[in-house]
């Protein structure tokens, strides 16, 4: 990649982040996310309560005093949709209500075997208080932290070892179809990026725990000679979710631009008329010259005329200023004739006392025989 091609790059990549500009969450707002959850393997200590409340013989109910279970679960959905309040200072608080749901990867009971099925499903509500950093700092990207505490009920469809029956035989089987209820709580990391075009919208990237108090099950277990019994068991209900979502802040206004520079006035525009020695009558060129400075005059805002004449320094200081004057006063006769008004004229003369050229005395200078237009 040559120089120019990576400073393009650059420069398009610069482009949204210097657009988007983040604004304090303020009031209501909505939110929404979706993504993949982790349900970590859930360890359902030993069987011994089987034993312990069966009359069955340990032996032929095929477990061990320390036989155990424990499931593990495949990558599966999170989703969720909250409703908050900003306070404009980086605060805010939320109700939320999330799903969950892992397909069982592998169940494995001591003692019994067969195909491994079901699934396991969260859902709940929470309320959750969040932090945004560098929210009265305007941060292009917005990271923010949180916690929650809630409700939720774990529930497993069906999580078992499924024997199969064969000749009248039937191998020993394990079953967990149950739900329960439980205190949840979970950790919330995330960046929101706003939307430039769309003022309140924001895109946003999370990592949330989300765990829960051990839920209890009911489970069944089915020996080789057909024997069922019933017992409770404790199981793990820790998540990992990573979701990808959206914000909308109801009455976010676009970021007000700053204040209006008011406008330049427009420059001064000036005209030069000259004088042959000794002369105050208008020749071909000064009347061209003068009839530009009347047309300006009607294209731009004008709120007076300075037109000043000027000597060069043959002559007496006396008739010299005189003779400014004269030049002056037929510049400002010749704008009248075509239209100026006799008001906005100011006329006068300042003889040899302000020479374009700087010469000796008594030296006839072109340049310092002149009138000044200047149009304000």
């Amino acid at each position: 990649m040559n120089s120019k091609k990576a400073l393009l790059l650059a420069t398009v990549m610069a482009m949204p982040a210097a657009a988007a500009i983040a604004q304090p969450v303020t009031g209501l707002y909505i939110a929404g996310g979706a993504g993949m959850n982790w349900l970590t393997d859930s360890d359902g200590g030993n069987l011994q309560s089987f034993i312990d409340s069966s009359n069955v013989n340990p032996n032929n109910l095929g477990l061990t005093p320390s036989g155990g279970f424990n499931a593990s679960f495949s990558l599966g959905f999170v989703g969720l949709i909250s409703v908050g309040y900003g306070f404009g200072n980086g605060f805010r608080v939320e109700l939320e209500g999330n799903y969950r749901q892992n397909e069982v990867d592998q169940v494995s009971a001591t003692g019994f075997s067969g195909n491994s099925g079901g699934t396991a499903r969260t859902y709940g509500v929470m309320a959750n208080v969040l932090y945004d950093f560098g929210a009265t700092s305007r941060w292009a990207v917005q990271p923010y932290v949180g916690l929650g505490a809630g409700y939720a009920v774990h529930d497993y469809d069906n999580v078992s070892l499924r024997g199969r029956t064969t000749a009248g035989t039937t191998v020993p089987q394990f079953r967990i179809d149950d739900s329960d209820g439980r205190f949840a709580y979970q950790a919330i990391l995330g960046l929101g990026l706003p939307i430039s075009s769309v003022p309140g919208l924001a895109l946003t990237a999370e990592y949330r725990f989300f765990g829960m108090l051990s839920p209890e099950f009911s489970a069944t277990a089915t020996n080789a000679i057909g024997v069922t019994q019933r017992s409770n068991v404790e199981v793990d209900a820790f998540n990992h979710s990573v979701l990808l979502g959206v914000r909308y802040n109801f009455g976010q206004a676009a970021p007000a631009a700053g204040p209006v520079a008011a406008a330049a006035p427009a420059p001064a525009r000036t005209f030069l008329v000259f004088f042959d020695w000794n002369r105050s009558d208008l020749t071909a060129r000064t009347r061209q010259i003068i009839a530009e400075a009347a047309q300006a005059r009607g294209r731009q805002q004008v709120t007076r005329i300075e037109v000043t004449g000027h000597t060069d320094t043959s002559g007496s200081p006396q008739y010299n200023q005189g003779l400014s004057v004269r030049r002056a006063n037929a510049v400002a006769a010749e704008l009248v004739r075509l239209g100026v008004p006799r008001g906005e004229i100011t006329a006068r003369g300042v003889g040899e006392g302000q020479l374009l050229v700087p010469t000796a005395d008594n030296t006839r200078e072109p340049q310092n025989r002149r009138v000044e237009i200047v149009l304000l």
